[in-house]
């Protein structure tokens, strides 16, 4: 029993990973191609390391293994998030197709901000609030 169990993780960890590597290749764009490995060799890599601790079946084993899943788990998603913000704050194009693109006029390129409200709305509040101190100081 033990022995299919660790065949069937093996065997999906590398289907996964080999989706992934599958995913870099044709995916159009950078936003996608992190969406896709991030997830697809994250599970892949988890399933891999579980059919290893159950194959060496070793208390010292899986727990090392849990704790590079764990680590795994927890790191992959913020690395791809803050590769994906750094190559669309570089000016990194999307996808010709992708129909919707939630940041567009929220950053900030002079201050390296992003807003929650688009930049032309603020700097537009910003100038109208100073001509209004401006003509209350006359």
């Amino acid at each position: 029993m033990t022995d299919i169990l660790i065949f069937t993780f093996a065997t999906l960890g590398a289907i996964f990973a080999l989706l992934a590597a599958i995913g870099i290749l044709r995916m159009p764009d950078t936003f996608l191609r992190i969406s896709v490995t991030t997830k697809a060799a994250t599970l892949g890599i988890g399933l891999i390391l579980g059919s290893a601790a159950l194959y060496f079946g070793d208390l010292s084993v899986s727990s090392r293994v849990q704790a590079i899943i764990i680590f795994i788990v927890l790191t992959a998603p913020v690395g791809a998030h803050l590769i994906g913000r750094t190559s669309y704050f570089t000016g990194n194009k999307m996808w010709k197709k992708s129909v919707i693109d939630d940041l567009e006029g929220k950053y900030d390129k002079k201050k390296h901000e992003l807003l929650s409200e688009d930049v032309k709305k603020k700097y537009k509040k910003e100038e109208k609030k100073e001509q209004a101190d401006a003509k209350e100081k006359k």
